[in-house]
C-alpha cells in the first residue's frame, strides 16, 4: 500500500485485520495451527514467484527455443 493511500482505506484495512485477529483468537488451537501452515505456504509461494524469478524462467524458455542450451553430465 502506498504512503499516500486514502486514510479511509487504511482504516478499513486496519478494521479488517483487527476483525481477523479477533476471529483467530476464538479458534481452537488445531485450527490456528492449520491456518499458520497455510499462511506460511502462501507467503513462501509469493516469494518464489517474484517478477525476477518469472523473468528468469522466460529467459530460460527463450534460450531453449533458440537452441542455446548446455548439457550437464553427472
Amino acid at each position: 500500500m502506498s504512503a499516500d493511500a486514502e486514510p479511509a482505506i487504511l482504516v478499513a484495512l486496519s478494521n479488517d485485520v483487527q476483525e481477523i485477529e479477533q476471529a483467530i483468537r476464538t479458534l481452537p488451537r488445531h485450527d490456528v495451527e492449520q491456518l499458520r501452515a497455510w499462511i506460511e505456504d502462501f507467503l513462501e509461494d509469493e516469494l518464489e514467484l517474484t517478477d525476477e524469478f518469472k523473468a528468469s524462467i522466460e529467459r530460460g524458455k527463450q534460450d531453449i527455443a533458440s537452441g542455446n542450451v548446455r548439457v550437464r553430465e553427472p
